[in-house]
């Protein structure tokens, strides 16, 4: 199964393509416009289905960007569902937790886990040189989150299957 994950935002949102080993097939960040047209491109994969992570409520006043985000979020969502490919909403709360096991984590906190998970003992944050490339090679911090997103699905699949 391919998972696309995706970190939206206002005007631009970081992708992320795993497949069930967790291997980084495709990422990038594009402006949404440009993100909306690479469905199609999605579409002709086989056994596909994308998360994208979802707004939450703090109790806090929020600007006109959350709600740019949110209603990009909904074209992504129609966009999607017209291919017939599976979308599921995630909290970014749930992808602290599973990750760093608190919903205090920060995103250096998250970057490190998958860091110790996947690339443990690695310099540069497993992202290695242009002549030796490491498995992070060309992440940057849009991408890491949608890469956080897209382990946390499988991994919750997973635990899905073994139950």
């Amino acid at each position: 199964m391919i998972t696309l994950a995706i970190d939206p935002g206002p005007t631009e949102s970081a992708l992320c393509m795993i497949d069930d080993d967790y291997r980084p097939a495709y990422f990038a960040k594009v402006t949404n416009w440009q993100l909306l047209n690479w469905f199609r491109e999605f579409d002709t994969l086989t056994e596909k289905r994308c998360v994208i992570e979802w707004i939450s409520s703090y109790g806090m006043p929020v600007g006109e960007e959350v709600f740019d985000t949110c209603l990009w979020v909904g074209r992504f969502v129609e966009a999607l569902e017209q291919l017939g490919i599976e979308v599921e909403l995630i909290k970014r709360q749930r992808v602290k937790v599973h990750h760093c096991h608190s919903a205090k984590a920060k995103d250096p906190n998250i970057t490190q886990a998958l860091v110790d998970r996947f690339a443990p003992g690695q310099p540069n944050y497993g992202k290695g040189r242009k002549a030796e490339p490491g498995f992070f090679y060309g992440f940057h911090r849009d991408i890491w989150a949608a890469f956080a997103l897209a382990v946390y699905a499988i991994d919750i699949d997973q635990q899905r299957e073994t139950a």
